[in-house]
């Protein structure tokens, strides 16, 4: 490909609403443009780094002889409300009605449908294990779209599902699906990470995120360097051990705390540290109101309460719901004299006395307040984030806490679909039985993301070789110099030969076309300048200060090229380290 016949639109002001490099970076590089929020257009440079994602990730597939399909995206709402999955996905789904009022969402995911497709035809035994994939296009009305592709309203994902007669055969694909995520990851050379993590609307029993290691990373990630435990934050539990000393019970008593509501002002007005304050936090259910009780140095998880009571649709209320449906501001919600919810407590309150509550009246809290006296709590659990420097829950050591992105996740799923939606087999006994199914997922477009969150500068992207939208730059430093110009289409056709090359012939400043070359992050520069006229052009490597002057001789010129790729991916080996 020459410069000049290329789409690739750089830009050298930092666009206004790009909230991490990523998103800046693939803005102003010319691999993607923002359409609308959340959604994106995929320009040449940017669609050349998704094939290479997806080439690599279908050639793992391929090697665990997953079969790719590709099924529709628009699915009907009757499979999703035999799963029961129709209202507790949540207002993530895109749902519309067709001109017949038949309801229909825009795939999220893909577990209903391929269920559905297969349960008919895919009945015996001897049939599995079956494992299917396929690689396309998902839609999720994110409420607040950000971080540019990391996480966007609609995006390409390759999404995997096995069926089995047993669960030793699931464990079996699982963990093929396990190593040739890592695999794809090492040939992307990214620093990686996996990590137990939330079946969450999925279901299921067991599964395991892949995360790409990024400072601006979007997952925290709770390990222990001591055994190797590790785990989202939404997963992640600790061995750290509340108590409390004794101290008799006091009179309840509601004080005056005007225009007092965070937790922050509460301790300050009332000169209590926050371990006496309990946080009263008013959720809604898909049956009922959940108040949910967590001490005031803590942070509620929500993903454990969702997990907890078995409905995922749970969600905060907002303030302006607080105050229509109770009648009171956020800031003074409290368990005592409320009505018609279902109170829950974080395990760390167990044995607490004497705290402090809101009073469910404007501008008062209540101190003094303590369990079974003042109100009942319906069950204590672990509902909180656990905190670094925790004892880990395995070996006791401090756990820490770092930042990763999210670029694959598989998970055993068991018989949740296959039961709901009567997909069964006839086993070796002449019985009917359900599928025992595993569930496979891949970022496609968000591992472009993530992988530029990894490999950059203050100059642009450094791709790793294999994503790189090519792999040398030509850049002909002059349009006027016959022999420069010659030489430069010479070595260009000789070069595209065995590598992806791009040659720079545009009328611009040869500074324009450096710092277009490290925007864009190409591993190597040919560069064809004054250096021609003893015979020599210069190469230098992404990243590099120094470049090294080369014969122009044919072999001399492969040879070495080849030398500096591969010390190129060396460099990339380390790149962050």
């Amino acid at each position: 490909m020459k410069f000049s016949r290329l789409y690739a639109p750089t830009l050298k002001e930092t666009p206004a609403d790009s909230d991490i490099k990523s998103q800046e970076l693939l803005i102003r590089g010319g691999f993607i443009r923002k359409a609308a929020s959340g959604i994106y257009s995929y320009l040449p440079l940017g669609w050349k780094v998704v094939r290479n994602i997806e080439k690599i990730v279908r050639e793992e597939m391929e090697k665990i002889e997953a079969q790719e399909i590709l099924l529709p995206v628009i699915q009907s709402s009757d499979i999703w409300k035999e799963s029961e999955r129709w209202f507790d996905y949540g207002p993530e789904m895109m749902k519309f009605e067709d001109r017949h009022g038949r309801e229909f969402a825009l795939g999220p995911t893909h577990e209903e449908m391929i269920t559905s497709t297969i349960k008919n035809e895919l009945n015996s035994y001897k049939q599995l294990p079956m494992n299917l994939y396929q690689i396309t296009t998902k839609y999720r009305d994110e409420i607040r779209p950000r971080f540019g592709v990391l996480r966007a309203r609609e995006f390409i994902m390759k999404d995997g599902y096995s069926f089995h007669k047993t669960d030793e055969s699931l464990n079996e694909t699982y963990q093929d699906y396990y190593k040739a995520y890592e695999k794809i990851l090492e040939r992307m050379n990214a620093k990686y990470v996996v990590v137990e993590a939330d079946n969450g609307t999925m279901g299921g029993n067991e599964s395991h995120e892949f995360q790409i290691l990024a400072e601006n990373g979007e997952s925290i990630i709770v390990y222990c360097e001591e055994c190797g435990y590790s785990a989202t934050i939404e997963k992640a539990t600790s061995n750290e051990v509340f108590s409390y000393e004794e101290e008799e019970l006091k009179d309840k008593e509601i004080v005056s705390t005007p225009n007092v509501k965070t937790i922050d002002e509460v301790t300050e007005f009332l000169n209590l540290p926050k371990e006496k304050i309990v946080k009263s936090i008013l959720l809604r259910g898909r049956d009922k109101d959940i108040l949910a009780l967590i001490r005031g140095d803590q942070t509620i998880n929500i993903s454990k309460l969702r997990n907890l009571i078995g409905d995922q649709t749970i969600q905060m209320f907002e303030p302006e719901e607080v105050k229509k449906e109770y009648g009171i501001e956020t800031g003074f919600i409290g368990p005592i004299d409320i009505k018609d919810v279902y109170i829950i407590a974080d395990q760390s309150l167990k044995g607490i006395k004497n705290f402090v509550v809101g009073s469910m009246k404007k501008d008062f809290h209540i101190i003094n307040a303590n369990v079974d006296r003042d109100f009942k709590v319906e069950e204590f659990a672990d509902i909180r984030e656990v905190k670094s420097g925790e004892k880990c829950p395995n070996c006791s050591s401090k756990i820490n806490f770092k930042k990763g992105i999210e670029v694959g996740q598989v998970f055993k799923l068991g018989t949740k679909y296959s039961e709901k939606l009567n997909a069964t087999f006839t086993d070796q006994d002449g019985k009917n039985k359900p599928f025992k199914m595993g569930c496979y997922g891949w970022g496609i477009s968000r591992t472009l993301g993530a992988i530029v969150e990894q490999f950059h500068d203050e100059n642009g992207m450094i791709w790793p070789l294999s994503l790189a939208p090519f792999q040398i730059e030509i850049i002909q430093i002059t349009d006027k110099d016959k022999e420069i110009v010659e030489s430069s289409n010479e070595i260009y056709e000789m070069l595209k030969e065995n590598y992806d090359v791009v040659l720079d012939d545009r009328k611009v400043s040869a500074g324009f076309k450096f710092k277009d070359s490290d925007l864009i992050g190409v591993p190597l520069k040919v560069v064809i300048g004054k250096t021609l006229k003893e015979g020599k052009i210069e190469l230098k490597l992404r990243g590099q200060k120094n470049g090294e002057l080369v014969s122009i001789e044919k072999k001399i010129l492969e040879e070495k090229i080849k030398e500096k790729l591969e010390e190129y991916n060396n460099y990339i080996k380390d790149f962050g380290k």
